[in-house]
């Protein structure tokens, strides 16, 4: 029975109090939620411009896939959450560049886009994924 281990990084923004930024048990890494926050201020960045905050978010998500032993080639699934149906196009351009750059292996992650309300109203875009380790 593989043991439950909190994945934890600086260069990442720190938790919230009630959940870990990723969970490891076995293969599998979930990461949780990010959004387009500095690690090191926690400020939230990039107002009004979801293609920035798409891009930080995706490289808050990579530095906890890969602070769980794993890499961003082996991220499985990725959820997007965004608060306006007209921001998808720019986010999915922005999501296009970054997936394409930082992965290698030619197999994309599998996705979901959904449109909801999000709990900072600053965050026009969260996105949380799956990874799975080898080895």
């Amino acid at each position: 029975m593989s043991e439950k281990i909190a994945v934890r990084t600086t260069d990442a923004p720190a938790p919230a109090h009630t959940f870990s930024q990723g969970v490891r048990k076995g293969p599998f890494v979930q990461v949780s939620g990010q959004g387009p926050v500095d690690p090191v201020s926690n400020e939230y960045l990039y107002p009004g411009d979801v293609a920035a905050q798409t891009t930080r978010t995706l490289e808050n998500v990579k530095a906890i896939v890969e602070a769980s032993g794993a890499s961003f080639d082996d991220v499985v699934m990725l959820r997007v959450y965004l608060t306006k149906r007209e921001d998808f196009p720019i986010m999915n351009d922005a999501y296009g560049e970054f997936v394409n750059k930082h992965t290698t292996g030619g197999v994309l992650p599998s996705r979901t886009t959904v449109f909801t309300g999000l709990p900072r109203e600053e965050m026009l875009v969260e996105i949380d994924g799956i990874a799975i380790v080898e080895g």
